[in-house]
């Protein structure tokens, strides 16, 4: 693959790429550019790979850097990771696998560097990510926030899904003595538990079936920095067991291996379980619960901070209309009375949703009723209910849908459709499947995860006598 064919890997105009020739041109580039990822060959004209990927890390150790390998140099490759290189590919290269580890590569890079702020009066900073509310129990998180960041201790983020535990999370980074570090999260419920033990610590090569290359686990690659270990509750007995060991003694051993790794890494989890329970009925080590538990954060569900419905709806509203060149200057009074007497199963995230939806239907700077979701207009508890007939009545004529749309003066026609039409997608694939979301997801040929985040931009959550979990523990 040449320099000009990393220019076809994503649309024009959405990615601006520089290329250079040599460790030199590169190394002046990232110094004046401060991209948000590198893809480094290991073998350059002018300096080893290693050398170079060293110097760019001194200039900027939050940039994530992939290195490019052949298999003569994945030593060289294999060293990097272990000094804190986001990942590495060995030739010949297959363009769509690397255009989508650039893109994580890219979430990583918006992680470290886009600050999450605790909100401050006056007009928001459109650079930051921002916790916003000023209810009693939101000023208590962020007086947490402002203890435990400085402190190297670990930190228990406790919530709902859907609060904002990550956000939280980003907070603590950024305001600790480690915002220079690098910061990584990983989602210990959406990796097979299989696989989730060598994210974590990697593994040697050979040690199990398709372990063809050595790997450098997060623990390694986050020396120095801060590891986020997000729905930590749901971790197998056997990686609860390696993590209290790392917790314990800053040390591990990869999968495979008998090499003792030391590491420097502060560790903040979350999750949305009663962990005292789970410790209770065994599903949960007792003695890693203590460990996780020097500093507590607990985040309110948004039906217990209602004061700030209008706030978040606000900054929300403002976000959507500025990512999707919208002019929506505010919500009409009818809008916001809707918005709070819906009791949020989603939390924040769920309104965040809504607000991005209703955006795409607004056609002009008011956002009214009309342009809610229908079970926000309701005014019910708004959860999808498969024992609600959703069926072609439900849908309107996609002819007349498009003409009034046409006749509206939509600019974002497409988007409006794509969304109409998904939802009515899934809200049939779910009644097919009495919200089965294994089967669902197996009917329409995507995985658990990506079906679960389609619910959740779509607005759609299920209310059932189960919940979502206990749904995919049965189906398991």
């Amino acid at each position: 693959m040449t320099l000009d064919c990393f220019r076809l890997l994503f649309p024009k105009g959405k990615v601006i790429v520089l290329t250079a020739t040599s460790a030199a041109e590169g190394l002046e580039l990232f110094s004046e550019h401060r991209p948000d990822a590198v893809v480094l060959d290991v073998r350059l004209p002018d300096l080893s790979g290693l050398e170079a990927f060293k110097r760019l890390q001194a200039t900027d150790a939050r940039v994530p850097i992939i290195l490019i390998t052949g298999h003569g140099t994945a030593e060289t490759a294999i060293e990097a990771m272990r000094l804190g290189a986001y990942e590495y590919v060995l030739k010949p290269l297959d363009p769509a696998p690397l255009r989508d580890l650039i893109a994580r590569a890219f979430e990583t890079s918006r992680l470290m560097r886009v600050p999450a702020k605790m909100a401050e009066p006056g007009p928001a900073d459109e650079q930051s990510d921002i916790l916003v509310g000023n209810c009693p129990a939101m000023q208590e998180v962020y007086k947490a926030i402002g203890r435990a960041a400085p402190q190297e201790v670990t930190v228990l983020i406790l919530g709902e899904s859907g609060t904002g535990k990550e956000l939280v999370a980003r907070a603590i980074y950024h305001y600790s003595n480690r915002a220079k570090g690098p910061f990584l999260a990983i989602n210990c419920a959406a990796i097979p538990e299989t696989l989730l033990e060598s994210e974590l610590f990697g593994h040697e090569r050979g040690s199990f079936t398709g372990a063809d290359r050595k790997r450098i686990g997060k623990f390694e690659q986050c020396n120095g920095g801060t590891l986020f270990l997000d729905e930590i509750g749901d971790m197998t007995p056997l990686t609860q067991t390696k993590i209290l060991r790392v917790l314990q003694d800053k040390q591990f051993e990869r999968v495979g291996g008998n090499e003792l790794i030391q590491t420097d890494v502060r560790i903040i989890a979350a999750t949305n379980h009663d962990l005292d329970a789970r410790v209770a009925d065994g599903r949960f080590r007792g003695d890693l619960y203590y460990r996780l538990n020097v500093f507590t954060i607990k985040l309110p569900p948004l039906r217990e901070r209602t004061d700030d419905l209008p706030l978040l709806a606000e900054h929300f509203l403002k976000r959507s209309s500025r990512e999707l060149n919208k002019d929506i200057h505010r919500i009409a009074p009818e809008a916001l009375d809707l918005l709070c007497r819906y009791s949020w199963p989603g939390n924040v995230r769920e309104l965040q949703s809504v607000l991005k939806q209703a955006s795409l239907q607004a056609t002009g700077p008011l956002l009214v009723p009309e342009f809610l979701p229908a079970p926000i207009r309701g005014g019910d508890q708004a959860s999808f209910d498969s024992s609600v007939p959703f069926g072609k009545s439900s849908f309107p004529d996609l002819a007349e849908f498009v003409q009034n749309r046409l006749e509206a003066g939509s600019g974002d026609l497409h988007a409006q459709f794509q969304a109409a039409t998904e939802r009515q997608l899934f809200h049939q694939v779910l009644i097919h499947t009495a919200n089965n979301l294994t089967q669902a997801a197996r009917v329409l040929g995507i995985s658990r995860a990506t079906l679960r985040n389609k619910l959740t931009t779509l607005g759609i959550t299920i209310d059932r006598s189960t919940t979502v979990e206990e749904n995919l523990a049965e189906s398991e």
